[in-house]
């Protein structure tokens, strides 16, 4: 089935089987390997992107239901010159990473929530940090990475 995928503003004509995950078209077909495949059944999150602003597993959707639909990776999630997204920043800062496997679902999951509200506050953040998995850092790096984007967000400072 041919299709148009839009990922980090960029087109990408595919043929593809209509049975084909994001995940894997994303990854094989458009060589954007940031997405990474854990579980494989939408349990562990490391398969995140934001569909049409919506964070996602990948792994879940099919490739040919993202025909023109805007889809953002973790390819797509530091500027333009490559000036790291304060996400990133955020993370590096309260090293909120080990292995890094899970880094990237975490790190789109966060940027769609803080994108819809830019307020979110602890408990919102520690059941968004709740939704993926990691087995290296006991999550609370990571949801101290979210706060401190939100907080440096709202005060109109950098990570």
């Amino acid at each position: 089935m041919k299709i148009t995928l839009t990922v980090n503003d960029e087109a990408y004509p595919l043929d593809v089987e209509p049975r084909r995950v994001l995940a894997d078209a994303l990854r094989d077909d458009c060589g954007l390997t940031g997405t990474h495949l854990g579980c494989e059944q939408g349990v562990c999150g490391a398969c995140t992107v934001l569909v049409d602003g919506e964070a996602v597993r990948s792994c879940l959707l099919l490739a040919v239901q993202c025909d023109g639909v805007p889809i953002r990776t973790v390819e797509g999630l530091a500027g333009a010159d490559g000036e790291p997204h304060p996400l990133q920043r955020a993370f590096s800062a309260e090293r909120g990473l080990q292995c890094g496997f899970c880094t990237p679902g975490f790190l789109m999951l966060a940027a769609g929530a803080l994108e819809r509200d830019p307020a979110l506050g602890e408990e919102e953040v520690a059941a968004l940090v709740g939704s993926n998995l990691c087995r290296c850092t006991g999550y609370e790096p990571i949801r101290r990475a979210i706060m401190r984007a939100a907080r440096d967000h709202r005060n109109g400072q950098e990570a």
